[in-house]
This record gives structure tokens, C-alpha cells and sequence, in this order.
């Protein structure tokens, strides 16, 4: 059984229906071979400076820059819900392949991705690739299934570029304030 992974749940619901799993579960679609889920967008999201230290609760001059050795994620906090939904069924015994069916892009590839490793899903993963949502171009994406590895360039830019954002973002927010 393959298990889809959308971005939103609008595009599940479309996604479901060409392929037919119409049995509506809890945070899920079910039918003919396929589960399909989706993300509510970040999932899990690079965590505030407090998260590294303690020490980085209080806004300090003297604290910067903030640089850390390893990033460290949390889970959106009124998303832990499907989180934890995506991680079960992701390691479902079922599932043989996960499906990334977020927004083709940069953004949509890390969406997956954090979940994907946050759930330590080891599973075969493929990547569908559609700029529309028509049902014969939903039909054709699934038919032309790429494999994961495929996209892992465009997984590290946006590790990158996340990085980058959170980095200015903290760093330049912080001495501009204090």
C-alpha cells in the first residue's frame, strides 16, 4: 500500500479522488491501495533560540550571535495532532512507499522531508510532480512517480536556505532590538 502525503488538505481530497480511496478515516483518505494525508503546510518548524539554551530566553547583547551546532525542530504546536498521524501511518506496516506529494517546489520538499525524517521512516519514498490538479495531470503525475533521491538536492537548498532565514532572522532581530 502506498501512502500519499499532500501539503493540504484541499489537495488530499483531490489527490483521494483520482485515486480512489474514498473512505474518509480520521486526518485520512483510504481505498484502493493508497492512504493519502497531508501536512497543514510546517509541520514541524526550526526551534527558538531557548530550545539551544537557556541562557537565550533573555534578549542579550553579549549572547550574539546565535549560531548552532545542530538544528533542532518542534512541532507546530496546534499541528501535533496530524504529526503524530503522519508518523504512525508513515510506519504503518502496510505502507511499503510514501508518496511526497507536497507543492512542487523547494518549500514542499522540506514540508515532507522534516516529517519524513522525524518519523524515521525508512520506507521506499517517491516523488509526485504536478504543476496542475486536473484529474488527467494528477492521473499522468501518478503514473510517472520519480524516486525520492531524485529531489534530495532541492531538500538541501531549502535545509539551507531555512537555515539562512532563521540565522538573519534571530541574529538581526535581536541586535537590532537590544
Amino acid at each position: 500500500m502506498k501512502l500519499v502525503i499532500a501539503e493540504k488538505p484541499s489537495v488530499a481530497m483531490a489527490l483521494a479522488s483520482v485515486l480512489g480511496a474514498t473512505e474518509k478515516k480520521d486526518g485520512y483518505f483510504e481505498g484502493k491501495g493508497y492512504m493519502v494525508s497531508w501536512c497543514f503546510g510546517h509541520l514541524l518548524e526550526l526551534s527558538e533560540p531557548e530550545v539551544y539554551g537557556e541562557q537565550y530566553a533573555k534578549w542579550r547583547y553579549e549572547d550574539l550571535p546565535i549560531l548552532p551546532k545542530r538544528w533542532k525542530y518542534t512541532a507546530a504546536k496546534d499541528k501535533k495532532k496530524q504529526l503524530a498521524l503522519l508518523c504512525r501511518l508513515m510506519n504503518d506496516k502496510m505502507i511499503d512507499t510514501v508518496v511526497c506529494a507536497t507543492d512542487a517546489g523547494r518549500e514542499g520538499e522540506l514540508i515532507f522531508r522534516l516529517v519524513y525524517h522525524y518519523a524515521k521512516c525508512k520506507k521506499t519514498m517517491e516523488r509526485l510532480w504536478i504543476s496542475s490538479m486536473e484529474d488527467a495531470a494528477i492521473r499522468d503525475g501518478f503514473n510517472n512517480l520519480r524516486p525520492g533521491a531524485d529531489y534530495d538536492s532541492l531538500y538541501e537548498a531549502a535545509l539551507c536556505r531555512a537555515g539562512a532565514d532563521w540565522l538573519i532572522g534571530i541574529n538581526a532581530t535581536r541586535l537590532f532590538s537590544v
